[in-house]
């Protein structure tokens, strides 16, 4: 018992939820006050103590052996007859307390281990092993997380909001639920090289260019993901004709394409100068520098030359 006094009582969640699985009610005894107590712990021990002095000599080498001889010695002592009164253990129940036994369930109850978390940015709980997602609008409130051999279940306010199998084994990524995603995360997942290599394909071949160096550039091709989707909703604010010009544009004056760079063509219009007239302005200015050079010429730098 977590608390037991004459205005609350609270039992500890797992011995709770047993006897709800058993469908049964657990009334606890006053605090010292063991004649609260039913004769049932009496009972468990005369029978443990008998069975275990009628096979005191026995030596058991397998687990199922020793259940088959428990289950006869058992048997034998629920149909001995009473000493103090008519009839045995099997009568008892037989003609007093059978009618008021209810089925078992079809499965046995099964431990669990209750602990609570507050839901970070990532909305995922551990179970100790791997990380399980729980729907990310409980992001900064705390769930109750209830782990079994074979389940991860998450609980809010009494609610049970996500429930996973459970693996017992170390994974590489977190085990997820699609709808426990935000949409834009759930779009992200989507993802993959072949995907953003047919959209470029569709663009042009700058385009399909710039993509390949975001995807293969780095250690990973998820570490371009970002880069080529911002490209793609670019493309879907200018047009696919004025990303393919200023990724070759970009192309032109660099192998090594940055996002920053195309954006800032676009924003300037300059995917919308032709080469040519970009070459030939870059070679004026080039011209018109080497005019403003140095014009005292070289006899005014001699050594020993005229100081006038």
């Amino acid at each position: 018992m977590t608390k037991n006094t004459r205005y609350e009582t609270i039992i500890q969640r797992s011995y709770r939820e047993m006897a709800e699985h058993y469908d049964t009610a657990i009334v606890p005894a006053r605090v010292k006050a063991p004649d609260d107590k039913p004769n049932a712990e009496g009972s468990v021990k005369f029978a443990t103590t008998w069975i275990l002095a009628a096979l005191r000599h026995y030596h058991f080498f397998t687990l199922d052996d020793a259940k088959t001889h428990v289950s006869k010695k058992l048997e034998e002592l629920n149909n001995r007859s009473f000493t103090r009164r008519v009839g045995s253990r099997r009568l008892a129940y037989e003609n007093e307390e059978r009618e008021y036994m209810k089925p078992l369930p079809r499965t046995p109850y099964e431990p669990a281990v209750w602990s609570t978390a507050k839901i970070q940015n990532e909305y995922l709980v551990s179970d100790g092993i791997n990380k399980y997602t729980v729907p990310f609008d409980l992001i900064g409130d705390k769930v109750d997380i209830r782990t079994t051999r074979n389940t991860v279940e998450a609980f809010y306010h009494g609610s049970r909001i996500a429930s996973h199998v459970r693996k017992m084994t170390p994974q590489r990524d977190p085990i997820k639920v699609k709808e426990h995603m935000p949409l834009a995360h759930q779009k992200y997942e989507t993802y993959n090289n072949d995907q953003f290599i047919a959209w470029a394909e569709q663009v042009g071949s700058s385009t399909k260019a710039v993509i390949e160096y975001f995807l293969y550039s780095e250690k990973e091709p998820e570490q371009g993901y970002k880069f080529c989707v911002g490209l793609i909703k670019r493309a879907e604010h200018y047009g696919n004709e004025r990303i393919e010009k200023a990724c070759e544009r970009m192309l032109a004056f660099t192998n090594q394409p940055t996002l920053r760079n195309i954006v800032t063509i676009l924003r300037n219009g300059q995917d919308m100068i032709p080469m040519d007239t970009i070459h030939h302005q870059s070679s004026t200015k080039t011209t018109k520098k080497r005019k403003q050079g140095i014009t005292r010429g070289a006899d005014s730098f001699k050594i020993g030359g005229d100081e006038s």
